[in-house]
């Protein structure tokens, strides 16, 4: 009797030993409460759990983004969440403007890791900054592929922006004094309303977010700002250094991504989920495959 009684602690005792295990081979990942975000953050977790053998927990659409994920990340809730360079050094560490995009991401990464211990790992290749957009057809029509072209002809078009950006240093007056634009008209236009006004002509230019998704609906043209007047928004991993020193196998697992979505790829992984309403696991699955890695 005494000798089954054993047997069976020993049994509970390697099943507890177990658990105990696999409950620390976990990670938890998060996102903001948007789809690129979503979508990167899927990314990340099914490298992960296709390459090692660490259980992923995803904690997705966190309200308030950065202003609430930053401090879950330093009381050790969260592990990972993909960030932007320029969110990072402005918003997080409330530095002032770097416009050269490697000096923001060396910069970012060298102060998250002195300030919060936190590793900034590879950028993934995406910039989804602050830009201007046209209609395709008639950008090319006028010969506009930068923000130096349509201020040269800007007396004759239309720009359609939201209230706050014709109020904030670094959107239009910030824009007109790097670039001397002259519009014909400016309107102001609700966040929502922006791409339904250019596709039915009522103004010519809007600004946008340089991977918005529906940027390829409307056929609208990003146009290049030659001079770096926008701050970097590039997308990369962000990770307690407590739990690469853990799981040391993760910075080589999640840099397999570095460089290898283009601005052009997130905007139609971005339509997917916004437009077509499509799982955004699926389409980070879809993705991945076609690249390779998965």
């Amino acid at each position: 009797m005494k000798k089954w009684i054993g047997l069976a602690l020993i049994g509970v005792l390697v099943l507890l030993a177990a658990g105990c295990q696999n409950q620390e081979k976990k990670v938890v990942i998060a996102s903001k409460p948007m789809a690129e975000s979503y979508i990167i953050a899927e990314m990340m977790g099914q490298l992960i759990e296709a390459n090692s053998d660490i259980k992923v927990e995803y904690k997705m659409g966190i309200g308030g983004g950065s202003s609430n994920i930053q401090p879950a990340m330093e009381a050790g809730e969260i592990d990972i969440y993909p960030e932007y360079t320029g969110t990072g050094w402005l918003f997080v560490l409330k530095n002032e403007l770097v416009t050269d995009p490697q000096a923001l991401y060396e910069g970012v990464k060298s102060q998250y890791q002195e300030k919060y211990n936190f590793a900034w790992l590879d950028r993934y290749g995406f910039n989804d900054t602050y830009a201007l957009a046209m209609d395709k057809g008639k950008a090319d029509g006028m010969g506009i592929n930068s923000f130096s072209d349509l201020a040269a002809q800007s007396n004759n078009l239309i720009l359609g922006a939201e209230y706050d950006f014709y109020e904030r240093e670094d959107g239009y007056p910030g824009l007109v004094t790097a670039y001397g634009f002259n519009f014909k008209e400016t309107k102001e236009l609700d966040i929502g309303l922006k791409y339904k006004a250019i596709g039915e002509g009522q103004v010519d230019v809007i600004n946008n977010f340089s991977t918005d998704g529906l940027l390829a609906e409307y056929d609208l043209k990003v146009l290049k700002d030659d001079k770096g007047f926008f701050p970097a928004y590039e997308a990369a991993p962000v990770i307690r250094q407590d739990t690469l020193d853990k799981y040391p196998e993760l910075e080589a697992i999640l840099n397999q991504l570095a460089g290898q979505i283009s601005d052009q790829e997130m905007q139609q992984l971005n339509y997917y989920v916004e437009k077509e309403n499509r799982d955004a696991g699926e389409v980070a699955a879809e993705f991945l495959k076609a690249k390779g890695l998965l």
